[in-house]
């Protein structure tokens, strides 16, 4: 049984609510869940009531193989809790970031920008 972390959408129309909760992989979104790991909540104001988890059951969850989501991973860097995705999502960047670099592309969009600005373009003559 592969086990992830992910969220489940809660509240009504423009006021989301979500739950993080521990499920099986194949369940749908809002279907059966195995344990209620916490909530986040993105339009309350006061960061620390933002997102609340049981940090010791998710490492429990952690530890037994579950795997979250991109987004739940980001939700428990924010509490402190590093996972694999995180930093597997750092290296790929940063791999990333060396072949642009070495094939001398932009990486972002603001290394693009002077590239594009120092480059006028010539008017044709005779027409």
């Amino acid at each position: 049984m592969a086990v992830k972390l992910r969220l489940t959408r809660l509240g009504r129309r423009h006021r989301p609510f979500f739950r993080i909760n521990a499920v099986e992989a194949r369940t749908p979104r809002d279907g059966k869940i195995l344990e209620r790991l916490g909530h986040y909540d993105p339009i309350e104001k006061d960061k620390s009531k933002q997102v609340v988890i049981d940090t010791e059951r998710v490492r429990y969850w952690l530890e037994k193989g579950a795997i979250p989501t991109e987004t739940v991973a980001q939700l428990l860097a924010r509490c402190g809790i590093k996972t694999t995705v995180e930093q597997e999502r750092k290296a790929r960047r940063q791999r990333a970031k060396a072949i642009a670099k070495k094939k001398g592309i932009p990486f972002t969009k603001e290394q693009a920008k002077p590239s594009t600005a120092e480059q006028p373009q010539e008017k044709k003559e005779g027409q």
